[in-house]
């Protein structure tokens, strides 16, 4: 009869809470990889269309990565002072920057000439925005404190803001209405804009109770109904349909929120600080789900579209991307969108993508035929004998002491290692197993015996283990004392154990008079 080898049991084993599947996806994002610039990454934006490229602003020049390279194709220097907000337009064409003379300036991304000149502001421009439902209009917001409207063909100002009495350094123009701005600013108030009127329609914040600290960055929902914004630690969420009423106040920052970025379908939402942390929070509850650490304060965050690269800028000139390799599903229909684009001869806005050869022939690898004999013919087939691991081959042999110490190294897992024992039980070997052992040899027992005394899944074979090397070793105690001190422990925690089970015990106790009462009370 052949060799049955051990069966290894599978434990049930109590549900882990470290990692959830929210935080098992955000960990997907790994292997970051990290850009020196010369100065503090103070914008990143990810161009909307494909293959979304990212500019990134830092000192005076803005660069242009390719998201699969992590490489430079594009620099744009042509600033006169420090750049800030380098921003790229929908159709991955153009990109408006504004810098610390207060200019703005409109480039082509591949010829990086400047096309417009956009001068009225007096002070530093911090943000420079495309409007997505509007290409050709471009938001500004300055130190000023006044935020800009323009036509970029006609390089006209169409509306300006002068609500605020701070600085402006947030902005954004509605995803769901090209007429409605929202800006924070320095002195402490989210605004609400409407370019048909150029009044200021709502107030957040400061005195209505948003406190007295600077906004640093306003976040506006796609529908164009909630806002979120940021000052100091504190990140604040606005109803704007309920006349901008705060409807939430968190502070699971411990520094300033420099940062807001929403996923692809803004479903969570990110956060990023000057304590180094972002933070992915659920915008249904609001609760967060998942936290990514950087190695310096952050300044400027940023997902792609296709939410396979998290971008962050820091403070001492790093810049940060973390990627995800999305599953074949995600990119099934890209192939064929590729293909129809390149077609329609729209190829300048997916440069650096990889597309099908198109126009080229393919040619089949050739396939070598398998012999066919006859049918009636008799095969007898040739069995591989399957490969016994260590344990089964002492086991084998009757070497007993030897099985038990091949499970007893680090890489083995414990459900290996208690089968093993639970077959020299069966095998009535164990005593032999465990016999003739010297200190080196006995550490490693006891130290599984200390590990796994109180995991559910081993404490009943623990325990008969633990009676039969305490029976057999007495006699030595006192020899060595590096036994000495795992039989310390070993008793150390089985004491603490036992205290546990009878808390847990009163503890059931208590609870079963509390039911019985609550039963004979509704009853």
């Amino acid at each position: 009869m052949d060799y049955q080898p051990v069966v290894v049991k599978s434990h049930p084993r109590p549900s882990s809470t470290k990692h959830s599947p929210e935080s098992r996806y955000w960990r997907q994002f790994k292997h970051p990889v990290f850009v020196k610039e010369y100065a503090p990454v103070t914008s990143i934006h990810f161009s909307p269309c494909k293959p979304h490229r990212f500019a990134v602003t830092a000192a005076t020049r803005i660069q242009i990565y390719a998201p699969r390279t992590q490489k430079v194709t594009k620099t744009i220097s042509r600033f006169k002072d420090i750049a800030r907000s380098g921003s790229i337009r929908a159709d991955g064409k153009l990109v408006v920057a504004g810098d610390e003379s207060g200019l703005v300036q409109v480039f082509d991304i591949n010829s990086r000439a400047i096309l417009r000149t956009l001068d009225s502001h007096k002070q530093p421009v911090h943000v420079s925005k495309f409007s997505l439902l509007t290409p050709t209009h471009v938001l500004s917001c300055s130190d000023d404190t006044t935020a800009k409207i323009w036509d970029v063909p006609s390089q006209t100002a169409i509306s300006t803001f002068t609500s605020h009495t701070d600085y402006v350094r947030s902005g954004q123009v509605s995803t769901s209405n090209p007429n409605l701005v929202l800006t924070g600013s320095y002195d402490s108030t989210v605004r609400l804009f409407d370019a048909r009127s150029g009044q200021c329609e709502m107030v957040m914040g400061g005195t209505s109770g948003g406190g007295d600290a600077p906004v640093e960055q306003v976040l506006m929902f796609p529908s164009g109904t909630v806002a979120i914004s940021s000052a100091g630690p504190i990140l604040r969420v606005w109803d704007i349909v309920a006349g901008g009423r705060c409807t939430r106040a968190l502070s699971n920052h411990q520094k300033t929120v420099t940062s807001l970025a929403f996923n692809a379908n803004a479903s969570r939402l990110l956060t990023g600080g000057l304590d180094q942390m972002v933070k992915v929070y659920d915008v249904s509850t609001y609760k967060v789900v998942h936290t990514m650490r950087y190695p310096a304060p952050i300044l400027c965050l940023a997902v792609s579209p296709d939410e396979t690269h998290i971008a962050a800028g820091m403070s001492d000139g790093t810049l940060s991307v973390r990627r995800r390799q999305p599953k074949p599903s995600e990119n099934a229909g890209d192939a064929a969108f590729s293909a129809a684009a390149l077609r329609s001869g729209a190829f300048e806005s997916f440069l650096g993508a990889s597309f099908p050869a198109l126009g080229q022939g393919s040619v089949k690898q050739k396939i070598t035929s398998k012999p066919v004999g006859d049918v009636n013919e008799f095969r007898v087939e040739s069995r591989r004998s399957k490969r016994l691991r260590d344990y089964d081959r002492f086991l084998k042999s009757f070497k007993y002491s030897a099985a038990l110490d091949s499970v007893l190294r680090k890489q083995v897992p414990p459900t290996t290692t208690f089968s093993l024992i639970q077959e020299l039980i069966h095998r009535d070997g164990l005593r032999t197993a465990l016999a003739g052992r010297d200190d080196v040899l006995l550490e490693p027992v006891l130290r599984l015996l200390v590990k796994y005394a109180t995991d559910p899944r081993f404490g009943e074979m623990v325990c008969d283990v633990a009676g039969i090397v305490i029976e057999m070793y007495t006699p030595v105690i006192g020899q060595s004392p590096l036994i000495d001190s795992l039989f310390v422990r070993l008793r150390k925690k089985v004491a603490a154990e036992l205290r546990l089970q009878k808390e847990l015990l009163k503890t059931k106790g208590a609870l079963d008079m509390v039911m019985a009462t609550a039963a004979s009370l509704a009853g």
